[in-house]
């Protein structure tokens, strides 16, 4: 009985845990996903192996859970994750006198290097613009999208919760929202805005007539529309980029994250400098933005090596 009432105690706790997460950090959906996998996992493991909930958990059992992930193979940089998942919970729970003591305080996950970015080359944006066709109103939104996504480096989930107030064309620039619904204004290029207009003008309209009869998607202040009229998801908007790219004729996988990648590199091979492209990125601290300089100072040493005479 004692230990169903510690369960229990510890389900409530997790529950304020995920509430503190959702309502103060403002971490988004996918985040809480993964730290949700993180936690769950490691609550199963000590059901496994008799270790009570993890409101009684103990460093020597952190420890031993993240010992065997990394005996079945797990790569270092998801062992670090999970690390971070159960300091974050435990420093949490110490703060809310949940817990005497924290069994992460002297855990000691190494950080694994950062994975450089994939890229697209400027060819392989140019093809992979040009895949839409815009005598209709999908193409339209497609040309729109992917034109505005590589001209602003947005997240997906920024580009797809734009709305019709967030744009502003006669300036040149959108609203975007970020993680922790921080707000930035983005500047945009005049060959996505000009995109952006023909998809306003004649693109928009008719995905939004298409299903006035239900729900009245002709009021949706989303800015994309799905052939429906109603808001583009996630899924809808990677599904359309991987059939473009294939038929770009690129064969490595492109993600919305790749383009913003590219919006990065790009700028930063022509001159900008980190501190504005952090602002552009939206990211917190420019440490975050510094892998791009990782990324030139590999094409660097690659360029060196395939074309001075002595490199080899």
């Amino acid at each position: 009985m004692r230990g169903r009432e510690q369960q229990l105690d510890a389900n409530r706790w997790m529950d304020a845990y995920f509430d503190h997460l959702r309502v103060e950090k403002g971490l988004s959906a996918n985040t809480l996903e993964a730290y949700g996998r993180d936690l769950r996992d490691f609550a199963d493991w000590l059901e496994e192996n008799g270790g009570g909930s993890a409101l009684e958990a103990g460093e020597d059992q952190v420890r031993l859970h993240l010992f065997q992930l990394k005996q079945k193979g797990m790569a270092s940089r998801s062992i670090a994750r999970k690390a971070s998942s159960l300091r974050g919970l435990y420093r949490f729970l110490l703060k809310e006198d949940a817990i005497a003591s924290d069994p992460t305080r002297l855990l000691d996950v190494p950080r694994p290097g950062a994975a450089l970015p994939r890229d697209l080359s400027l060819d392989e944006v140019e093809a992979l613009l040009a895949q839409p066709d815009t005598s209709e109103p999908l193409g339209m939104r497609d040309k729109a999208m992917l034109e505005l996504l590589y001209a602003t480096g947005l997240r997906v989930s920024e580009l797809l919760r734009l709305r019709l107030q967030d744009l502003n064309l006669e300036v040149g620039y959108v609203v975007a929202y970020g993680k922790g619904k921080k707000e930035r204004l983005v500047p945009a290029g005049e060959i996505a805005l000009e995109r952006l207009r023909q998809y306003l003008l004649s693109g928009r309209p008719q995905l939004a007539g298409r299903g006035a009869g239900r729900a009245r998607p002709d009021k949706n202040p989303y800015l994309f529309l799905n052939r429906n009229g109603r808001k583009l998801s996630r899924q809808g908007f990677w599904k359309l980029l991987h059939q473009y790219a294939l038929r770009a004729g690129i064969l490595s996988p492109v993600t919305p994250h790749v383009l913003r990648h590219s919006f990065a590199t790009h700028l930063l091979e022509h001159g900008a400098d980190l501190r504005s492209v952090q602002l552009l990125l939206g990211h917190s601290s420019v440490s975050t933005t510094q892998i791009y300089t990782h990324m030139n100072r590999e094409r660097l040493k690659q360029i060196y090596q395939r074309y001075h005479p002595r490199a080899t």
